[in-house]
């Protein structure tokens, strides 16, 4: 395989997981009437039983979606940096087992891998993530069909604007932009370029509210305007309301899969369902059967711990949309 023959590169910071599972009598949720975000508690000082861990290498953003657009049948590979410690190599072999080609993953001596604790309550996770500082490079990709970003360390700055530029040079490679929540903060001006070359965007409403500053629009209103930020299309996800896209000339609608049973653990819902459409539009696909299968892979995803076991291979994707239940349309918006 050359070095311009992907179908999808994701670059973005990969990390291992540690997904502790609370006790739910040792630990509990705070939530106010303000509509604040709501807190995990547990007492100070006390040293709190937990039911379970569960590690899994290879994970992030990015490297997730390079998982997910292998196991759908593309050629798909990571830009990523790793620490000359245990946890890099089993990272690399991880990817490789799972079909994502390595050769542009970097080992640097003197480094860590990114390590992360994942503390689940119920479904929901919350995480405690440190990024290692890695020497940002572009990586020559000049045949790949689409590259798609996310998540990067706060150090990264230089390497986006340099990307960006690469992107201008390169138009024949499209561009999906998932920010991860560095990205999100820094807002539209400082990444200003990197919106501007994106073929493709995904966040969800509150993302888009904070990166646009507008606390008021509604769903179509904030498509419009983050289009209008330079992305040619543009993808806002709702929670239980599902899934809306706009290209500058339609908007759609998308409910979501119904889940089989109650969720094991939502990590990896969103990165399944935006590298799944990217994966579709890569297989020349339209938007509106892109987003038919998205939601299908998210659905999966949940049913399991960590963000990647649960998706799934092309063949079991079309499984599951052949079955899908009554109502599960594109419907397209006025």
């Amino acid at each position: 395989m050359s070095n311009n023959s992907f179908d999808f590169v994701a670059i973005g910071d990969i990390v291992t997981d540690a997904f502790i599972k609370l006790r739910e009598d040792k630990a509990e949720v705070v939530c106010d009437e303000k509509g604040n975000a709501c807190k995990i508690s547990m007492n100070f000082g006390d040293k709190i039983p937990y039911d379970s861990v569960k590690v899994i290498p290879a994970v992030g953003n990015s490297p997730n979606a390079a998982v997910s657009a292998a196991r759908l049948g593309l050629k798909s590979a990571v830009v990523t940096d790793v620490g000359d410690d245990s946890y890099g190599k089993e990272a690399i072999g991880a990817l490789v087992k799972n079909g994502v080609d390595d050769r542009f993953i970097k080992m640097h001596k003197d480094k860590v891998t990114n390590y992360h604790f994942v503390l689940r309550y119920g479904a929901e996770r919350t995480i405690l993530i440190k990024h290692e500082e890695f020497p940002y490079e572009i990586t020559p990709l000049e045949g790949a069909k689409w590259i798609y970003l996310s998540s990067l360390g706060e150090n990264s700055i230089p390497f986006h604007h340099e990307l960006a530029l690469w992107l201008e040079k390169n138009p024949q490679v499209k561009l999906a932009f998932q920010p991860g929540t560095w990205q999100i903060k820094l807002g539209l001006e400082e990444l200003k370029d990197i919106y501007e070359v994106a073929e493709l965007f995904f966040c969800n409403v509150e993302e888009a509210r904070t990166i646009l500053g507008d606390k008021s629009s509604n769903v179509p209103g904030l498509l419009k305007a983050m289009h209008l930020k330079g992305p040619k299309i543009v993808v806002i996800t709702d929670g239980p309301k599902g899934a809306y896209t706009y290209d500058g000339a339609e908007m759609w609608h998308m409910p979501i899969y119904p889940d089989p049973k109650e969720p094991v653990d939502r990590t990896g819902a969103g990165d399944s369902f935006s590298s799944t459409f990217t994966s579709m539009l890569a297989s020349d696909l339209s938007i509106p059967e892109a987003l038919k299968r998205a939601p299908i892979n998210s659905m999966s995803v949940v049913q399991y711990i960590g963000a990647q076991e649960g998706l799934l291979s092309r063949e079991k994707l079309e499984e599951f949309l052949a079955n899908a239940p009554a109502g599960y349309e594109a419907s397209q918006l006025e």
